[in-house]
């Protein structure tokens, strides 16, 4: 059986470092792509000494050539690819009146740009190589029903889950399976800086911004990166071969839908 292959957008850290471990767990090779070059290869380094196959890429996802020549790198170096994980994303704070242009292009640009250019690349290659697979998307609880002070983000991510559905019901018939994924407050370096800044917003200590997120979780805990890369390792693998446009929400019981 040839090897499996697969792309982490974000993977250098947070919850697409999770997802990098436990795809190298489930018997993937996986290239890392990333902005910062010290992280990237300190992952790298951490799946390759644990046995794994990995390959650190320097990209801007919002940089459409960037993000096709980190899929050609990828096809080059591991000869395959059967999944995409598109999961770089931005999360700032951004209260209604404060929201700039330039924060609007950058959030966009990353947020959906990233999984729109994703998908392109993926799909190119899946062409090339005579094969289907899966693209896996990140959405967020924030993307199913929208969160306060996070417009940029929450509509970012909204938008997501319609660009997976579409893209679901246009590359169906070539075999290729699109889903998404929907943390929810997850304790990642993103997290605790939106924490931060809802908390200073409102004069309140950074434990008050988490818990105005956390507070309806109906399991009583935050999420482990763990918890959502169990979920990732899932529509990556085969027992989800029969679920396309899927969004899987990964929240401890925020939102039931």
């Amino acid at each position: 059986m040839a090897k499996k292959v697969a792309i982490v957008t974000g993977g250098s850290q947070g919850i697409g470092k999770a997802i990098a471990e436990r795809l190298v767990h489930d018997g993937f090779a996986v290239a890392l792509v990333a902005l910062g070059k010290d992280k990237l290869d300190a992952t790298a380094k951490e799946l390759e000494d644990k046995g794994g196959e990995a390959l650190p890429i320097v990209a801007d996802v919002s940089d459409r050539d960037a993000v096709f020549a980190a899929v050609d790198q990828t096809v080059d170096h591991f000869g395959d690819l059967n999944v995409m994980v598109n999961n770089a994303g931005l999360g700032p704070t951004t209260p209604i009146d404060t929201i700039t242009p330039e924060q609007f292009s950058k959030v966009y640009g990353v947020n959906v740009g990233g999984v729109l250019w994703g998908i392109q690349a993926t799909h190119q290659a899946f062409k090339k190589l005579g094969h289907g697979g899966k693209i896996i998307n990140a959405t967020s609880q924030a993307g199913v029903v929208g969160n306060p002070n996070l417009a940029l983000y929450s509509g970012t991510k909204f938008a997501i889950r319609g660009i997976t559905q579409v893209a679901a019901r246009d590359l169906a018939d070539e075999g290729i399976t699109v889903n998404a994924y929907a943390p929810g407050i997850v304790k990642t370096p993103m997290m605790f800086d939106i924490a931060h800044q809802v908390g200073k917003n409102a004069g309140k200590s950074d434990e008050w911004g988490m818990q105005t997120f956390a507070k309806d979780i109906a399991l009583k805990r935050l999420s482990e990166p763990e918890d959502v890369a169990n979920a990732v390792g899932f529509l990556a693998g085969p027992d989800s071969n029969y679920i396309t446009g899927q969004t899987i929400i990964v929240d401890g019981g925020m939102q039931f839908h």
